[in-house]
């Protein structure tokens, strides 16, 4: 495997960008040594490196793109729409097609407002409770690694530099999926708590020993909340079109005040959006005259052209190729023979893959049975010796045949093979260069 120019380009980077990337779940700590310093292209299921090398892509765009690298249909539909121009002194006419074709598909809300990121969208949401609510505080789950970059989560993380405690105090956490921990945070500070925001599912829900189910859990805890006069906002941004189509919403039929989307909703294009219920989006708006105004999302390039026309095409091929159904079901597949391999060696104590078809993940443990990232780092660096691009997750999308996963099975039972191996010994002698880190950590 040729490594020249990722060599060249590690030794640069970091003289440009802080950090190497522009999300730190890019950059060189979340990879192992032998990773692709940066990629030149992809197309389908794989991506290229900056020396030729191929690999099959795992997370696709850190799980945005949910089609395939340069999918066909959006790409042609994107070259017609930039054509036009991508950006105008006053809407372009694709924003009202947008808004129309996406509050289709989620027809508990009224309302819609486009962003380029994610973190836009989820700080809009809890600005636009706090205004409903007249409140100040805003809870979310401990567990739950990430809602925005703005200070109001960045606060409660190990990452809190440069955020003043007066601004981390007015967020406040409750447990995952338990009901008894959420009312007990409304008892705590009574008729002050603006917002829950929580995302609808994870990985783990899949096999959870919760004492309810994802659907229940959610329908009680968005009930609880408006009944104690807070604002319940869902993060669809990792679910949406990936649990369900569109997300969480449709699938456990829920009916939140706001939700929060991106990712893989316009196949790695930059767009993003809040929806909400009327009563509350409209205080965002300039129709209502006399009342106070609320600064919601003012974006330039929130309208660009191109990538809603990606978002609209994306909605129409989920549609039309039922890709929810495909992506469950290479999902699956992926799932039951990497288990099987994983019983096959007798390494079930070693390597766990938890069994959810929109996001497979995989945790590596040590020979004392506890998780370690060296040994995760090791099975990384395995499988991009395989030409297989591997965080650890598996995330399948339109590209991803049965031929793709077969190609990472494969890889994955070579790899394990060898992680029976150095499991005694440990991974020291097996790594280059250092195990990968957390991202949320408090020191470099």
């Amino acid at each position: 495997m040729k490594r020249s120019q990722s060599i060249q380009y590690r030794k640069s980077i970091h003289q440009l960008i802080p950090g190497g990337a522009h999300t730190y779940s890019k950059g060189d700590d979340q990879f192992p040594e032998n990773a692709p310093a940066a990629i030149l292209k992809g197309k389908g299921a794989f991506v290229w490196d900056v020396d030729g090398n191929k690999f099959l892509d795992c997370s696709m765009g850190l799980t945005s793109v949910s089609l395939g690298h340069a999918h066909e249909p959006i790409i042609q539909s994107i070259k017609e729409e930039l054509d036009k121009g991508v950006n105008f002194q006053r809407p372009s006419y694709i924003e009202r097609e947008m808004a129309e074709s996406f509050l289709s598909i989620v027809p508990q809300h009224d309302r819609i407002k486009f962003s380029k990121n994610g973190s836009t969208a989820t700080t809009a949401a809890v600005k636009l409770a706090r205004a409903y609510t007249g409140r100040k505080l805003v809870a979310f789950p401990s567990d739950h690694p990430f809602y925005s970059y703005d200070d109001w989560f960045i606060g409660k993380t190990k990452c809190n530099r440069g955020v003043p405690d007066e601004v981390s105090d007015l967020t406040i956490t409750f447990k995952s999926c338990n009901l008894d921990s959420l009312k007990a945070l409304f008892e705590e500070y009574p008729n002050q708590i603006a917002a829950v925001i929580t995302e609808p599912e994870k990985p783990h829900c899949s096999n959870c020993s919760c004492v309810l189910s994802s659907g229940d859990y959610l329908q009680q805890a968005i009930q609880f909340t408006q009944e104690n006069g807070a604002v319940f906002i869902l993060d669809e941004m990792i679910s949406g079109f990936k649990v369900d189509f569109p997300g969480a919403i449709s699938k456990y039929n829920l009916s939140p005040d706001l939700a929060t989307w991106g990712k893989g909703i316009a196949n790695g294009f930059s767009f993003c959006a809040l929806t909400g219920k009327k009563e509350i989006m409209d205080l965002g708006g300039i129709k209502n005259q006399g009342e106070e105004k609320i600064f919601l999302i003012s974006t330039t390039h929130g309208g660009e052209t191109h990538s809603i026309r990606a978002g609209i095409k994306t909605i129409e091929e989920f549609k039309d190729k039922n890709v929810i159904e495909h992506n469950h079901r290479i999902g699956n597949l992926i799932i039951d023979k990497t288990q099987e391999i994983i019983n096959l060696m007798q390494l079930e104590d070693f390597i766990e893959v938890t069994p959810c078809p929109w996001m497979i993940v995989f945790s590596f443990k040590n020979n004392n049975q506890d998780i370690c990232n060296g040994h995760r780092t090791y099975f990384l660096q395995e499988m991009i010796n395989e030409n297989i691009l591997f965080q650890g997750i598996f995330v399948p999308c339109l590209s991803h045949s049965h031929k793709e996963a077969t190609f990472f099975i494969n890889a994955f039972e070579k790899v394990v093979r060898k992680y029976k191996v150095i499991l005694d010994s440990g991974y020291k002698d097996f790594l280059s260069g250092e195990p990968t880190k957390a991202v949320f950590r408090k020191y470099n």
